[in-house]
């Protein structure tokens, strides 16, 4: 039986240089000095009565003892770290990465986050804004993405489907509710660049015949066009539910309540990465469950 008070580095060093077979190199992996890896070695050698390395002039190698010790003590080793590792982790601050659309992250992310940070107070989170969908998307552990096609891959899970809905500021529905779709010919309209023809299909699906608009705005930004609609710029395409709470605040009002239905979703992607931890799958269930209570 070895002593209790042999010295745990006396074993990381044994360890090392039955791995390497060289105290130099020991020494190196372990930043000590040659000569303190040898006199911890020798040190464990007088405390099993053993001899475990047959030392040579330019190199070293076990013992038949040795060979045998090193193949009983280095499973106990590592698990030692393990175990080590595993208690220093839980008190770690951890991190997770996730992208997405901008508007999306300031109208329903941030909101449903209210909660996260008292029940994980040991997981940071580093959110990346993507102004556009045609906009590179930076390596993240996590993103969510809006896309008209549809994916069905392990790692994406599906959210919710987008309609829009035409609307425009209190003072601007006050003037133009009474006009019915002759309204669309006095104002603006405002829309989002990605989709230029939007107007024009909402038009068609409501059986709007010789649509022809006044003038159409295209805006980058989801946001600029909520704004410009909420500024009485014009009528904007607004997208539900991404856009709740701006008709919850009746600071946008539904002009029409013909919506246009839309072949876009939101999808949260999880990327795949070796080293990720369990922390991501966290964060990926909090996500699914915060859209999934919502909407029952």
């Amino acid at each position: 039986m070895i002593p209790l008070h042999t010295s745990m580095r006396g074993l990381r060093c044994f360890c090392v240089a039955a791995e390497c077979l060289s105290f130099k190199e020991t020494a190196k992996k372990l930043y000590l000095t040659p000569s303190a890896v040898s006199h911890q070695i020798k040190q464990l050698e007088e405390a099993l009565n053993q001899q475990l390395f047959i030392r040579q002039t330019r190199s070293i190698a076990l013992t038949e003892v040795g060979s045998r010790f090193y193949q009983a003590i280095e499973p106990v080793m590592q698990q030692l770290v393990n175990t080590v590792s595993e208690f220093n982790q839980s008190d770690r601050m951890l991190e997770i990465s996730i992208s997405m659309p901008e508007f999306f992250a300031s109208e329903l992310f941030m909101p449903k986050l209210i909660g996260w940070s008292s029940k994980y107070p040991n997981i940071n989170l580093k959110l990346e804004t993507i102004k556009s969908r045609t906009d590179t998307i930076k390596h993240t552990d996590v993103s969510i993405m809006l896309s008209g096609k549809q994916q069905t891959t392990n790692d994406i899970y599906d959210l919710f489907p987008i309609t829009y809905i035409p609307a425009c500021n209190p003072q601007l529905h006050s003037e133009l509710a009474s006009q019915g779709f002759n309204a669309l010919t006095k104002v603006p309209l405002i829309l989002h660049k990605a989709r230029p023809y939007a107007w024009h299909q909402w038009a068609e699906s409501v059986g709007l015949d010789g649509f022809q608009p006044k003038q159409i705005i295209q805006l980058d930004s989801m946001f600029s066009v909520a704004r410009a609609a909420e500024q009485g710029l014009g009528v904007a395409l607004i997208p539900l539910p991404i856009s709740q709470a701006w008709f919850d605040n009746k600071t946008l009002i539904p002009l029409f309540r013909h919506p246009l239905f839309s072949h876009d979703r939101y999808y949260l992607v999880r990327h795949t990465n070796e080293q990720q931890g369990p922390e991501v799958q966290l964060l990926i269930d909090w996500i699914l469950k915060s859209f999934h209570d919502e909407s029952h």
